[in-house]
């Protein structure tokens, strides 16, 4: 008989892995692990609750991290960024396709008559900012070469000596602004179409609209919107039937070139920036019909660019320096207490940037957005803290209020059902929230797992993969 000393062969995160099983409680550690749905960067807390009865003093129930076999509770991390947690960010995704397909089709406490409502896809895009490496239909790139679709030359500059990254950073860093006097100038030319005053248009109409916004391969971001036409109320009301798309198409098409934003600062004169000269406007046909733009498909686009993020430029997935001050060489606390900066060496003067494994590219927008940061003029752009995301600061999706339902209900509907499954589980009555306290205290841990749950978590996601292909194939 041969005897194996694993200890000996086996790698760290095996051996910690088969010390995991052999505990004592390991099923209660593998439900914790299970119920993540395979997050990569789990949020570990410590800490207890007490649930009382107000009016008898009696203890309903109570919760401790001390009973469980790791000594902590695990919790998602809730990271939209595939890169970061595919998990969580097909858990986002999942809720943008349906906070969007709400605003199409109805469902979500959204009528179904709202699908009879004009609507178009609209897709602005940034300006040139230099020639690039490129794919022609008819001919070659202005380098002579026809590229291969995943040549990493594509989306670079033909000449990065006279290619303009300041303008570019600028452009990624003023976006949201851009959208945000789009759609101001969007509502005057519908008014405009239609011969109505301003005010007379915003008591007839809403615009209501739901976007995101997607990396170019040059390290631009472009938006992709769904916009619709509704009623004064919203979504529950239709417009006037003089509302039509063809307004709202020739609106969008007026207004893209009308929003501009000039930036001006002793060391790069005066720049104003726009939107691209290309922009498409496409109207969404309802599903079952023939035209590929269904509000089905239109939904499923629009979700998978809210978790793509900058995968398609090669950017960061995560800051570069988790606190820094802006040059003003530290960082205080609300409540006056200094904290050491990280993107500076105390006293204001930048740190050299670290070694980073991206293209040259990205690298120089990067750099062009660390040296814009040093100056003044541009402390309200927080171009240190966001040179990760080359200058770029806004929110990846958002939506107009009235356009469906929002990401904060579909989670507390998650919650709800889930809280009612424990609670039926646990055998635990439903406690009357008027004569209830709940009183507790949580402190943050981290947010990784132990090498043994990293592999148990890893499976738990593969497992899960194949259950959505195969129910994607149709179960065959």
């Amino acid at each position: 008989m041969i005897t194996l000393d694993l200890r000996h062969v086996a790698s760290p995160a095996v051996r910690d892995l088969l010390h995991l099983v052999n505990h004592p409680d390991f099923d209660r550690a593998q439900q914790q692990i299970e119920r993540l749905g395979g997050c990569t960067e789990p949020v570990r807390l410590t800490g207890h609750t007490t649930t009382v009865d107000t009016t008898t003093g009696e203890v309903l129930h109570r919760y401790s991290t001390d009973t469980e076999p790791t000594g902590n509770l695990l919790t998602t991390c809730g990271n939209r960024r595939a890169s970061r947690c595919p998990a969580c960010s097909r858990l986002y995704a999942t809720d943008t396709y349906h906070l969007i397909r709400a605003g199409l089709t109805g469902g979500k406490t959204v009528p179904d008559t709202v699908r009879t409502h004009p609507r178009v896809f609209a897709t602005l895009t940034a300006p040139s900012f230099g020639p690039v490496h490129n794919r022609p239909d008819t001919r070659p790139c202005l380098c002579g070469t026809r590229h291969d679709p995943t040549d990493p030359l594509l989306g670079t500059p033909l000449n990065p000596a006279t290619y303009d990254y300041v303008g570019a950073v600028l452009f990624n860093a003023h976006a949201g602004v851009l959208w945000a006097r789009f759609t101001t100038y969007l509502r005057r030319e519908i008014a405009t179409r239609l011969g109505m005053t301003q005010k007379a248009a915003r008591a007839a109409l809403r615009v209501s609209f739901a976007k995101v916004a997607e990396y170019q391969k040059r390290g631009l971001v472009h938006f992709h919107a769904v916009i619709r036409l509704d009623g004064p109320d919203g979504s529950t009301q239709p417009p006037p039937p003089y509302a039509t798309v063809a307004v709202l198409t020739d609106a969008i098409r007026a207004a893209a070139p009308r929003a501009r934003i000039s930036v001006t600062s002793d060391a790069i004169g005066e720049r104003e920036l726009t939107w691209g000269q290309q922009f498409d406007v496409r109207e969404i046909a309802a599903f079952g019909t023939d035209s590929e733009l269904t509000d089905q498909a239109v939904a499923a686009y629009v979700a998978k660019y809210a978790t793509k993020s900058a995968d398609a430029s090669g950017a960061l997935d995560r800051s570069l320096f988790c606190r820094p001050c802006q040059g003003r060489g530290a960082t205080v606390l609300p409540h006056g207490t200094p904290l050491p900066c990280t993107a500076c060496d105390g006293t204001g003067q930048a740190r050299p940037l670290p070694q980073l494994a991206v293209a040259r590219h990205v690298r120089q927008m990067i750099r062009t957005c660390w040296e814009l940061g040093r100056l003044p003029e541009f402390d309200h752009l927080k171009l240190w803290k966001w040179a990760h995301m080359l200058g770029f600061r806004g929110h990846f999706s958002t939506k107009s209020r009235r356009y469906s339902v929002t990401l904060g209900a579909l989670r507390d509907a998650r919650l709800a059902w889930r809280t009612e499954q424990a609670r039926a589980h646990t055998g635990l009555p439903e406690p009357d929230p008027t004569t209830t306290l709940v009183v507790g205290r949580w402190d943050y841990l981290g947010a990784d797992y132990s090498p043994g749950a990293a592999l148990l978590a890893a499976g738990v996601w593969h497992r899960k993969e194949l259950e959505r292909r195969f129910i994607a194939e149709g179960g065959s």
